[in-house]
């Protein structure tokens, strides 16, 4: 069986995927499916339908993945300009996401209340993890964001950071 999205390479937020599989599974499939959102809307369905039959993706991808790189080296080259030494994160060769790691001890509410207050965001990194969360750790979008608002987001991130009582600074 092999599983599928388009949301990685035709568009972020994208709810459609594919699975291809024996068929005698594929009842149990549309089963789970249903149950979990009933239907995915149409309009979404033949945007992609248009998109495979045009061909569109393989012009598309070569794109898409230039600028989800050169978004994540903005990102990256703002966190290393903003963010304080103790807060760690990774260099990914691909995807989505940057998974950043804040020392210890860190209130994530008043982080997450003030870092919204001034219009940035995070993604808490605990429910990520199938065990063993890590209330430490948040996953940060770099792909549906431009450069230049990137770089203003992660400096305001780390303002946030470093305003944190006895915290990060």
């Amino acid at each position: 069986m092999y599983m599928g999205s388009f949301s990685k390479v035709l568009a972020p937020g994208l709810r459609l995927g594919y699975v291809v599989a024996p068929e005698a599974v594929l009842g149990k499939l549309i089963q789970a499916k249903q149950a979990a959102d009933l239907h995915t809307p149409s309009f979404t369905q033949r945007i992609v339908y248009q998109t495979l039959r045009d061909d569109f993706l393989d012009a598309h991808i070569p794109q898409i993945r230039a600028l989800y790189a050169s978004q994540c080296r903005s990102m990256l080259e703002s966190l290393d300009r903003h963010f304080p030494e103790q807060v760690q994160w990774n260099r990914p060769e691909g995807g989505m996401f940057l998974w950043v790691t804040l020392p210890l001890g860190l209130d994530f509410t008043a982080l997450l209340s003030r870092a919204i207050a001034r219009n940035v965001a995070f993604v808490p990194g605990a429910p990520f993890f199938a065990s063993m969360p890590q209330a430490n750790t948040l996953r940060l979008s770099f792909v549906t964001v431009p450069g230049q608002k990137i770089d203003a987001g992660i400096q305001v991130f780390g303002e946030v950071l470093g305003q944190l009582p006895g915290q990060v600074a």
